[in-house]
């Protein structure tokens, strides 16, 4: 950057020196007189001042000559430049350097005016990509050009090691390709795009309408249209009429989010280096909206999915890894149910046993998350209660919390992450397993209030209460949808355990649901800790009488682990450490919920992030930001090339004692 910023330097010292020379002569041939003392008083001032220079440095090659100079010796030029006369170069310069960002900036503006604008009028985004700029490269001189070349390959050769460093190291030791790999993406990540054919759905065809700038844009430029698109048909759970999204297919759709923002990529990056393609790896996207039986129902998803498996195995005559991530996890527990059942997939109770050789589960939140509940109660969570006032207004007038509510509440996939286990794993009104020593209050209240005179808030509530307030205090078609979907509970026996085989709404809570008859594959649960979480809330009677919202986070409430009404605790992030590791580390070791005794190992990784990164760097415990960290790429790689059984297990939390103090309780 330093050899850049010199040559502009140089550029403009250059362009201003005609000027200057033009001027000297003009005033050297007034008079002679004028001459002789401008000659005089030229030399008392070079006695006096020394003469003005202008210092350039450049770059040298490896044998010490410089790279625009063949003859120069050294790094420093010292070059000559006329004494200043009356016109100031300075400002000869900042007019041209203004002239230069001006026109930069006109050309970026024209850029977004065409990208908000119809594609129908002045000229069609496609265009776009056809568009040179040689002729803004030719006014720049060649030197610059040149240098931006080298440093723009530099950085992208950075970038690419770093892509590819895990993969490359691996690669050394004699790591390579050996089990196929299926991957199951977590919410929201996989991109979805328009398939209808409806004059309201024409200009999105084949258009992402999550997970892409196609998105930002229907929502900024007609946010009813994307409304009525995103969510689903409030009583049956599938497309509304003449609406038809479907989950984008392929390693594209899970990469990125949106451009720069990526997700799978890293790990994509790193499986490829050892020989991974999309002959012996696939992505197993879905539309994470759906409940999990209408993904069967409306997209024949968990058929496709034992299909693909079963493919992979004959063709590498090996068995799978599954690599889950988030919701992606709950969506693992769910298929090895239903692949089971008789009624439903009819593989019998060994196709797990003969199909899958390891389960990758990353950040998995087996036990549901927290900030699922305020999502569905009141459109909330810490992201948005944690907002500034200006941002809270410009939020509130594009999309309220009652949108928000209602987008929410109309995907009941989303409302399958509502936290499961009830007391026994959250606790009451007067204990929680993860409370600190000296703690003020409780976690065991997943909802607190602290103004008692209304009928809605009289007193705080426990994880199974906020629950039923919940189902109370919204839409029977929310209720329905739920409720027929999905359970929370706890089985304590392993009578209740093997009865719920039969009933689908059990089959993704792990705490009814047993864990396939497969004593040969290998649970790995892989998360971050060591980033503050939210747990619980405190929330306030909601006054707003256009509001058709009951309650809403109280934000005045900051004070020690209480952030803006948001109580923190343990987790990455998103996901508490309870739902993330308990079933690792202690619910899987009780023989009702694993009665083959399935291996799991733990391995956990502290949130260690850069300071100037923005993602957090490879070191980072994120819940998202995780799928790039170095050692869990690492680990993801060793397990597909068959040498998991070297890993060791990893606690870097208390999770081992929270979980001890869970009142679950092995029946034999």
């Amino acid at each position: 950057m330093a050899v850049l910023r010199n040559r502009f330097a140089s550029f403009f010292t250059a362009v201003a020196s005609p000027l200057n020379s033009a001027a000297s002569s003009a005033t050297s041939s007034s008079s002679s007189n004028r001459n002789s003392n401008s000659n005089s008083n030229s030399n008392s001032n070079s006695n006096s001042h020394p003469p003005t220079t202008s210092t350039t440095f450049t770059n040298s090659n490896n044998d010490g000559t410089d790279s625009n100079h063949s003859s120069s010796s050294g790094d420093v030029c010292i070059v000559p430049v006329p004494s200043t006369p009356p016109i100031s170069p300075y400002k000869r310069r900042s007019k041209r350097c203004s002239g230069l960002m001006f026109a930069l900036g006109g050309i970026f503006g024209i850029f977004v005016a065409l990208f908000f604008a119809n594609q129908n009028e002045v000229i069609s985004l496609d265009a776009l990509m056809d568009l040179n700029l040689d002729a803004l490269m030719d006014v720049i001189p060649a030197g610059i050009v040149k240098d931006a070349s080298v440093f723009t390959q530099h950085e992208r050769e950075t970038v690419n090691y770093d892509s590819f460093s895990v993969g490359l190291y691996l690669k050394a030791q004699g790591i390579q390709a050996s089990h196929p790999v299926i991957m199951v993406p977590g919410v929201i990540s996989t991109g979805l795009e328009s398939w209808g054919t409806d004059e309201r759905s024409r200009q999105y065809f084949r258009k992402r309408l999550w997970g892409s700038w196609s998105m930002m844009r229907a929502l900024v430029m007609d946010k009813a249209s994307w409304k009525s698109h995103i969510m689903l048909d409030k009583h049956t759970g599938l497309d509304p009429p003449g609406i038809k999204l479907r989950a984008a297919q392929g390693f594209d759709a899970t990469d990125f989010f949106i451009t720069g923002y990526w997700i799978w990529n890293k790990i994509l990056e790193n499986l490829a280096t050892v020989g991974y393609d999309p002959t012996n790896a696939f992505s197993a996207t879905y539309d994470w909206r759906l409940s999990y039986l209408n993904l069967e129902v409306r997209d024949h998803y968990f058929s496709r999915l034992k299909t693909y498996i079963e493919t992979a195995v004959m063709v590498a005559d090996k068995k799978v890894a599954l690599v889950s991530h988030s919701m992606g996890s709950q969506v693992v527990m769910f298929f090895f149910k239903w692949v089971e059942s008789a009624e439903h997939g009819n593989g019998g109770s060994d196709w797990v046993a003969r199909h899958i050789d390891s389960w990758i589960n990353i950040s998995g939140c087996m036990l549901g998350a927290s900030k699922g509940l305020p999502a569905v109660l009141s459109g909330e969570m810490k992201d948005t209660a944690q907002l500034n006032a200006f941002a809270v207004y410009g939020l509130e007038k594009f999309l309220s919390k009652e949108e928000r509510a209602e987008l929410f509440r109309a995907m009941p996939g989303i409302s399958s992450m509502l936290p499961k286990g009830g007391e026994a794993v959250w606790g009451n009104s007067t204990w929680a397993p993860d409370d600190e020593p000296n703690q003020p209050f409780t976690l065991g209240n997943m909802l607190n209030f602290r103004e008692t005179n209304s009928s809605l808030t009289q007193r705080n509530l426990t994880m199974e209460d906020s629950l039923a307030y919940l189902f109370n205090h919204s839409d029977p078609w929310f209720r329905d949808q739920v409720q027929h979907s999905y359970s929370h509970g706890v089985a304590h026996t392993a009578a209740e355990v093997e009865a719920n085989e039969h009933d689908p709404r059990k089959w993704l809570n792990p705490l009814e649901a047993r864990l396939p008859l497969a004593p040969d594959m290998k649970i790995y649960c892989f998360y971050g800790v060591g980033k503050p979480t939210e747990r619980s809330y405190f929330y306030r009677a909601d006054t707003d009488p256009l509001s058709r919202l009951n309650v809403s986070i109280d934000t005045s409430v900051t004070n020690g682990q209480v952030d803006r009404g948001v109580v923190m605790s343990e987790g990455d992030g998103t996901v508490s450490l309870l739902s993330l590791g308990y079933m690792c580390a202690k619910g899987w070791g009780i023989k009702r919920y694993n009665p083959a005794s399935v291996k799991v190992k733990v391995y956990e990784m502290p949130h260690e992030p850069e300071r100037f990164s923005p993602r957090g760097g490879p070191n980072t415990g994120d819940h998202v930001d995780i799928l790039g960290r170095s050692s869990l790429n690492d680990l993801i790689l060793r397990i597909a090339g068959g040498k998991g059984d070297l890993i060791e297990e990893k606690y870097v939390s208390r999770i081992k004692e929270y979980a001890e103090r869970v009142k679950i309780y092995d029946d034999e």
